[in-house]
């Protein structure tokens, strides 16, 4: 019963994994706001690939968050030519103030389901 709730869980909320160019803060703050966020210095995956970094999102079932535009939309598209499937990918546009971004990120992830997110790129 327990996996069936917690696979339930998944699908309803969605769970994000940062990369390494948006800020920690970013992170910290949604986790301090009760969000499932990872982020790739907390999981030990420093200075590895775009390609590594997006396969362990999808391992997680997280969806990927980034400033990186041009690999991860190429990346996207390699998915969906192979049909494999990701927990999403949000491309976060580079901003001044971190908060700018934590509020494009609540008001995504107050929207958009994890299972709804699910082989998605959107742009915040």
């Amino acid at each position: 019963m327990t996996e069936e709730v917690d696979d339930s869980l998944h699908t309803l909320y969605m769970r994000l994994y940062c990369d390494e160019d948006v800020s920690v803060e970013i992170a910290a703050n949604l986790v301090s706001r009760g969000f499932d966020v990872l982020t790739v210095r907390d999981a030990g995956r420093l200075r590895l690939a775009d390609e590594r970094q997006l396969a362990f999102a999808v391992s997680e079932r997280r969806a990927m968050v980034t400033h990186n535009r041009a690999d991860f939309e190429l990346l996207h598209e390699q998915y969906l030519s192979a049909q494999a499937p990701h927990w999403g990918i949000i491309i976060a546009k580079r901003r001044p103030q971190d908060d700018i971004v934590v509020r494009k990120l609540l008001s995504l992830l107050d929207a958009v389901s994890g299972e709804e997110m699910r082989n998605q790129l959107r742009y915040i």
